[in-house]
């Protein structure tokens, strides 16, 4: 009997946590919506991502020829004219993109979203390399920024002793 009332709360389960995905599901693509008409008209859309906690976010894009920024919205709340996380990046020369700094909430998800879009961009604009330096001000979290890098496929040199490296990426 104990087996089948624990079945049975765990089918309610279930249905109720189900229930509340949906709703909240819902609710994300009414924002999404919403937000996308404000961002639009500050950025390019480029694209719509779900992210690790399966949440949904906006992908846009600023590229002037001379910088390139691809930034991230989230659509669980209404949009407030500014991004969550962001890809600042500028062209060194017609074949060289470097990053300047990466912005926001980290262990989510959203830089990986935001790095496949660069070097999307990149390929679509026949950029050849995406660089960046490791600074100082980077040490105390080094050996995360070592493991993005590594698995966006970059080439990663990094001087322990001067706190200090720099990454490599080359789209052939």
């Amino acid at each position: 009997m104990l087996l089948t009332q624990f079945r049975a709360e765990e089918e309610q389960k279930t249905a109720e946590q189900i229930e509340q995905n949906l709703e909240e599901l819902e609710f994300q693509l009414f924002r999404m919506q919403e937000n996308m008409k404000e961002i639009a008209k500050r950025w390019k859309i480029i694209g719509i991502e779900p992210t690790n906690e399966e949440k949904w976010v906006i992908v846009s894009m600023v590229d002037d020829g001379h910088l390139c920024k691809i930034m991230l919205n989230q659509c669980d709340a209404a949009d407030h004219g500014r991004w969550d996380f962001s890809i600042q990046a500028q062209y060194e020369d017609r074949h060289t993109i470097h990053i300047g700094d990466i912005k926001g909430q980290e262990n989510r998800g959203y830089g990986s979203i935001c790095m496949k879009y660069l070097k999307d961009h990149a390929k679509a604009q026949n950029v050849q390399y995406i660089k960046g330096d490791l600074a100082k001000r980077d040490w105390d979290h080094i050996d995360r920024l070592i493991h993005f890098y590594e698995k966006h496929h970059f080439e990663v040199e990094v001087d322990y002793d001067e706190k200090a490296g720099s990454i490599r990426w080359n789209a052939g």
